[in-house]
């Protein structure tokens, strides 16, 4: 049997979000259907709302998320009603290219349910991420479902379903950010200061903060950012490198996503030394760089797609980490709230108040 459950939803591009009625259609082969228990507010589904990542609205909003599966469809084996998970945006196939190259992380052809979940008029809704955890249940294909420890808290470990998993696979998976290296962070919010944590629990020894919202920067230094920089009041590059002996860091993270920042991270590195972008730009933006900048320098710049991460081997590390107090997640929950609080929410996130409000169920 179908069931009816409360979900936030984004109707028209812009507008406030409402609390809807849903229909979660039982699971069918390779689904589950799951019990939220959070959900973290993040930057990706204000851009759902706002129409900057597609026009299929409505959308279901919410994917950063942990919960309990309630009930699995046929052939799903590695999942059982009473398991803990967090959910995730990429269940891999196992057969695309980059899986039989056995480079799953950079699966092209993720999984998402097959079913919809619908309006109570019937009209079929557009899960963020193929999630849509803003609700009291949703319905995701199985492999979207990563099994940790079950002690772990719900409102800290959804939040490795994004924004959280995205910084720290930044600087740890796509930088190679390691013992002993430098590493700059430009943008302090919930992204950059996962990265920020990454390096520290990786044993960087250079950790550098960048940002122009001083609140942010003391944020960054609970993280383990050992300098800040105020780039409102001082050139970036310049402080970047006169704290890394005049060379520029190992590796630099731009976990804001414009071309100025872009650009400071490109040239804020050392001489082969690795950028990397994790913010997200918008389609009309560009970035401009003479190319005997990109030749003369080696290194690589490059782009990491949520952190490059491997939910299947990622996230149960992480939660065994935090669990023996080395990776501090619940630093990064700065609020607790209801499902009807998402919308103030969104306001806060983009007043910079917040590095995440999350929904609790």
């Amino acid at each position: 049997m179908s069931q009816q459950v409360r979900a936030v939803v984004a109707h028209s591009k812009g507008a406030p979000v409402t609390i809807e009625t849903i229909t979660v259609p039982d699971p069918g082969p390779g689904e589950a259907v799951v019990t939220i228990q959070a959900c973290g507010v993040c930057h990706t589904d204000l851009h759902y709302r706002e129409g900057g990542i597609n026009d299929d609205f409505p959308f279901l909003l919410g994917h950063e998320a942990a919960g309990i599966v309630e009930s699995v469809g046929d052939g799903v084996t590695d999942l059982a009603p009473g398991d803990f998970v967090i959910l995730n945006w990429r269940a891999v196939c196992g057969q695309c290219r980059s899986c039989r190259k056995g480079k799953p992380q950079y699966c092209f052809n993720t999984h998402n349910a097959t079913q919809k979940m619908t309006l109570a008029d019937g009209t079929e809704l557009s899960p963020a991420l193929g999630i849509g955890a803003f609700a009291e249940k949703t319905l995701v294909a199985a492999g979207q479902c990563t099994k940790v420890d079950p002690s772990a808290r719900p409102a800290a470990a959804g939040l490795l379903g994004c924004g959280v998993m995205a910084g720290i696979g930044a600087a740890i998976n796509t930088g190679g950010v390691g013992r002993g290296d430098s590493i700059a962070v430009i943008g302090c919010g919930g992204v950059g200061n996962a990265a920020i944590a990454g390096a520290h629990l990786v044993g960087a020894t250079t950790i550098i903060a960048v940002d122009v919202d001083p609140t942010k920067l003391e944020w960054a230094k609970g993280f383990g950012a050992t300098h800040t920089v105020n780039s409102r009041d001082v050139d970036a590059v310049e402080a970047i490198k006169e704290l890394t002996g005049g060379n520029g860091a190992d590796v630099v993270v731009d976990a804001v996503g414009r071309p100025e920042t872009l650009k400071q991270a490109f040239f804020a590195r050392d001489l082969a030394g690795t950028a990397v972008l994790v913010g997200v730009p918008t389609p009309d933006m560009t970035f401009d760089i003479p190319m005997i900048e990109i030749f003369g320098r080696g290194g690589a710049t490059k782009s990491s797609w949520y952190g490059d991460c491997l939910p299947s081997r990622d996230f149960p590390m992480l939660i065994d980490l935090y669990l023996q107090g080395r990776l501090p997640l619940d630093k990064f929950v700065s609020e607790e709230i209801g499902l009807d609080a998402v919308e103030e929410a969104f306001h806060r996130m983009e007043r910079g108040e917040v590095l995440r409000s999350v929904v609790v169920l």
